[in-house]
């Protein structure tokens, strides 16, 4: 498949990496399954160190990187091109990732307001608010099941408006830790907004990623940026 490869996979690594190196699928298949195995991991280990510890925050987090492990699905495009998979099922499951994909930005964003201070009253208020627009989204994007690119993923429409809704949507995510330096007087949230930027530089580069190079560097970023989150906030709810 890699001979026909029309399209090269955007994304902040791709700017650079995508110039300089080759598509490798192979790279491809590593990143989902770097991601399903981080997102395994992640959920063990928050469910181990947060089981006693109520932190409002850890919620969305977690539904942050439960939507990694839905980027398997990308594996049927190569498995349509053996088993003769109709196209309808390509579209279903492109949807179901784009869901997967703005459901989880949108959770991180959601942790970002609670941590800043914004009242929740009712978290399921909080989760159908986020499953609502990254419904829309996935339903109202069209999708070209013919074409795709080298991250396994099919071309879709208005691309480059949603990105400008996930750049708005990281640097909410990023001052809203940052403000909560000075609503809730710590200074562990400045790390946590570092730790956000980071997973989410991440996120973008494991989605995006046809190299070795960038399954490295977005795992590595992911993992680093997950720690800085997850290990702040424990400390700090540990002591309330």
């Amino acid at each position: 498949m890699e001979t026909e490869i029309t399209h090269r996979s955007e994304g902040i690594s791709q700017f650079f990496i995508g110039n300089l190196l080759d598509a490798r699928l192979l790279a491809v298949n590593g990143g989902i399954l770097g991601m399903v195995l981080f997102s395994l991991a992640a959920i063990i280990l928050i469910y181990y160190f947060f089981e006693k510890t109520q932190s409002p925050e850890m919620l969305f987090l977690v539904f942050f990187v439960v939507s990694f492990s839905v980027e398997t699905l990308r594996l049927i495009l190569p498995l349509g091109q053996v088993y003769r998979i109709p196209s309808l099922y390509l579209l279903v499951s492109t949807r179901i990732i784009l869901f997967a994909r703005h459901f989880g930005i949108f959770s991180l964003f959601a942790s970002g307001l609670i941590a800043a201070g914004y009242g929740v009253q009712n978290h399921r208020n909080v989760v159908l608010f986020i499953i609502v627009p990254a419904l829309l989204v996935a339903l109202g994007i069209p999708v070209d099941t013919q074409a795709w690119d080298s991250s396994l993923s099919m071309i879709v429409g208005y691309t480059a408006m949603f990105r400008l809704v996930e750049i708005a949507l990281f640097l909410g995510t990023a001052v809203s830790f940052f403000v909560a330096v000075w609503s809730k007087g710590s200074q562990k949230y400045i790390l946590i907004g570092i730790g956000s930027v980071l997973a989410f530089l991440g996120r973008n580069i494991l989605l995006n990623a046809d190299t070795w190079a960038g399954l490295s560097a977005g795992l590595a970023l992911l993992a680093v940026g997950m720690w800085l989150i997850c290990t702040r906030l424990h400390t700090i709810y540990l002591w309330l």
